[in-house]
This record gives C-alpha cells, structure tokens and sequence, in this order.
C-alpha cells in the first residue's frame, strides 16, 4: 500500500495546535530591553518545559482511539522558539540551549509511540517560516519579522538550508513514525518556489522514503472561478493537499488534484465574535455531531481525507463535548 493509499484508508484525522501561547497570552517586553527580554524567556521557557514535561501522552492515544480517528496532527513550533522536541540543529544554528526553546522531553517521539499501540498514524505540522517572531532565533535562522516595527523579511537559501537541517533532524530521527507533514507559511509572498520547498521536501525524504507532505501557499485552499472552486496543489511533489477552511462546507468531487490525495483542514470550535476563523484550537462544537459524520462520509466517498481541528490544553486534554461529539462521528464514519 503506498502513502496515499494509507492516508484515504484513515479516513479522517484530528488536529492539535499545541503551543506556548495558547492559554496565555506573552507578557509586553521592551524591545530595548536586553535583561527584560532574557528574563521574560527564562520563564516562558521554564512553564514550556512544565507543560511539555505534564503532556500525558498515553491519555492523548486512549482518547484518540475510542473516537476512531485514523491519525492525529500537531504543531512542533508556530513563529517563536518554543519546539515540542529537542533539536541540534536548532541549538547550533541559534545558540538557544535545550529547555531555553526546544523542549526537554521529546514529545513528538513519546506521541508517535503511544499512538502505535492503537495503529493511529501521526503526522506533524511545520511552519516554512521558522521562529520569524524571535528576536534571537529568527534572525540567527534567517529570517526574522517584527509588524510593529515594520519589519517584513523574506526567505532566501540561506534561510531554507538553515530551517531544512532542523526539519532534516526529526526526520531521520523519527523515520516511519511519522508518516507526513503540513507545512504551514509557505507563501509566494514571502518567496518561496518550487525549487526553495524542494529542500524542505528532500529533507523529509532522507527520514522516510514515503512520507506524505503538503504545503500552505497562504493563497487560501481554493482558487474561485466562476462560483465553483478548485483546490490548490502548491508544491509540485506534495502527496496531500494543503486544504485549510474555515468550515464544513465544501465537498470534495475526485480523489487527487494533480496528483495530490484531496484533503481538507478544519476547525471544529464554535465562532467568536461572529469571526467565522476564530474557531481554531477553540472548545465547543460549531456543527452538530450528525452533520459533521454526514460531511465526512460525503468526502471519503469521493476519495478525500478530512482533519478536524480541536482544543487540546496544556497537558494534552482535550474538551468534553468535542471528544463526545467526535466519538459518534468516529462511529459513524466507519459504518
């Protein structure tokens, strides 16, 4: 069976954004300020270091298995420092030290581990824009940003090649147990190609011959023509497609596009505020359990994969009426 055919066979999957600021937002630092900043750090890192340390990972596999989804999907990193694994790349490259960034405790090899015990697949997800919002580590990397100051980098080789080692890293560290990436900030505006995401995508490689990819092109999911929309493949070796939405609506009509395993992710956490993209990573159900089966089942019968985005806190538990509602959808779905 190859990657695509596996990943159709899993039907559906869930998704995490496990990150330091997902439950607290990071305190105002004076960008003058060299003590300030290092001390502020010193103690988002330490509670990084707690929480990762807390993420009960064999709770994550047993509630994961009793919905009957068929892979799970979590952040490694998103814009700043804090990664869910230690990295010699990232710390030679940076010169941020173990529990200074990078977690102690390697989560992601925990996580693939206990999830293997109840054959659920694991899959990561990668920014293509690395710690751009650290004053250290982005500009250590290659690429650094700060809106308010009104400093808006983009990436050139050095950059790729510096983030791919790191990429490069877990990779062969983890081998088959992963079994995919999503790749987030890949966007042209920033200047990433073919040839720039090819060195991303060789480096995965060298972990596993058959790892699956897809990569966010930040041009949204579709293109729009004349009222019907087209999915996009934006790398041109990306096994899955990217497929990031806002809601439960569009159905797939064919298994691949160019090539691609159809695929779509999606938050399940109601709105806020009446913003229909504040649902990511929030708690509650937006949909009811009935139409989100429904709508999972009309895709995997067109041959696409779907990925639900829920909450999960800092030890790595997840919301109640979610869970709930994602059981009978796990039920349904394997009818």
């Amino acid at each position: 069976m190859n990657a695509q055919d596996r990943m159709m066979q899993k039907k559906w999957g869930i998704f995490n954004h496990y990150l330091y600021w997902s439950e607290k937002a990071y305190p105002p630092i004076d960008p003058d300020s060299t003590e300030q900043f290092d001390t502020v750090m010193t103690s988002m890192a330490h509670e990084w270091c707690e929480h990762t340390r807390s993420f009960d990972v064999e709770k994550l596999a047993r509630t994961l298995h009793e919905i009957g989804c068929g892979y799970y999907m979590i952040t490694v990193m998103q814009g700043m420092r804090f990664m869910i694994a230690p990295n010699n790349a990232y710390t030679r490259i940076t010169g941020i030290q173990p529990g200074d960034g990078c977690s102690e405790r390697d989560l992601i090899a925990d996580i693939g581990n206990a999830l293997k015990k109840y054959d659920i697949d694991l899959y990561l997800y990668f920014t293509g824009d690395g710690p751009h919002f650290d004053k250290i580590a982005g500009p250590a990397m290659g690429l650094y940003e700060d809106y308010a100051a009104n400093i808006h980098g983009t990436v050139d080789e050095r950059f790729v090649r510096n983030w791919a080692s790191v990429l490069e890293e877990y990779a062969v560290r983890y081998g088959d147990l992963v079994k995919g990436w999503w790749v987030d900030g890949c966007y042209e505006s920033l200047g990433y190609n073919n040839e720039l995401l090819s060195i991303y995508y060789e480096a995965m490689k060298k972990g596993n011959p058959d790892v699956m990819s897809a990569f966010n092109s930040g041009t949204a999911s579709f293109v729009h023509e004349d009222g019907d929309d087209t999915p996009i493949k934006w790398f041109e070796n990306e096994g899955f497609t990217c497929g990031e939405d806002n809601d439960f609506t569009y159905v797939f009509k064919s298994r691949f596009t160019d090539g691609a395993q159809n695929h779509l992710l999606i938050p399940l956490g109601d709105y806020r505020d009446g913003n229909i993209c504040a649902g990511w990573r929030n708690t509650g159900v937006r949909r009811s359990k009935e139409y989100v089966a429904d709508y999972i089942r009309k895709n995997n019968e067109a041959g696409a994969v779907i990925t639900v985005d829920i909450f999960v806190d800092s030890r790595g538990n997840f919301d109640p009426e979610q869970v709930e509602a994602l059981k009978y959808v796990g039920k349904r779905v394997r009818e």
